[in-house]
């Protein structure tokens, strides 16, 4: 895992990795499942406003799944690898949040499964910025794991978690630091995987479809 920086090559980049790429002055990342052969299954919210490009035409670009090229996933930024299984200090060694859990990732195989599936059915559910994103939905094909509790499904995304602890950072910069690296360590999904709390459950695809479906 790169401490700095978890930006790879395109040579280096396998099926059934969890890429992102950072947009607006690195304001916030896109993340989605990498395929093969310059293949990525993503989750957007809403329409996309940009004109596809010669690979990616006639593909549903209406928001929930949808599929994309690399080039057009990338939309000129770099890319970068999502890490899994990194210890507490590493996970909080990353001044950002949303790049790197302390969850296991599954198999390749298991990961493309759903990812696929997903796409098939568009059955990730309504879009929400801070429950469920695009990073949410990687994580998800990564692990299989979602948080079923108070009549919710959803992961809080390291991302998210991020922008709401900085926050308090900049209220107070003494403790709120403390405070934000302990948001971050309390919301990782791995970590709250690994504590038995929070309704935190590994879901088949097909289950997490007919639940968001009946939601």
């Amino acid at each position: 895992m790169g401490i700095l920086s978890n930006k790879i090559s395109r040579d280096e980049v396998r099926p059934g990795d969890h890429i992102y790429s950072w947009r607006t002055a690195y304001l916030y990342a896109h993340h989605g499942i990498y395929v093969d052969d310059g293949l990525v299954i993503e989750y957007i919210r809403g329409s996309s406003t940009k004109l596809p490009c010669r690979i990616c035409r006639g593909r549903s670009k209406s928001g929930g799944v949808t599929s994309s090229c690399l080039d057009c996933f990338l939309g000129g930024g770099n890319l970068y690898r999502y890490e899994y299984n990194v210890s507490k200090a590493a996970l909080l060694a990353k001044v950002r949040g949303g790049t790197c859990t302390t969850a296991t990732s599954d198999p390749p195989e298991d990961v493309l499964y759903r990812a696929d599936f997903l796409l098939r059915e568009n059955g990730f559910g309504v879009y929400d910025l801070f429950e469920n994103n695009c990073e949410t939905f990687a994580i998800y094909c990564k692990t299989g794991l979602v948080s079923c509790e108070k009549n919710r499904l959803g992961i809080s995304s390291g991302q998210s978690t991020s922008f709401v602890a900085a926050a308090v950072v900049v209220a107070l910069p003494g403790p709120g630091f403390c405070a934000y690296n302990v948001a971050r360590l309390i919301s990782d999904i791995g970590m709250r995987a690994k504590r038995g709390d929070d309704g935190v459950n590994k879901v088949p695809v097909e289950e997490l479809v007919d639940m968001r479906n009946a939601a």
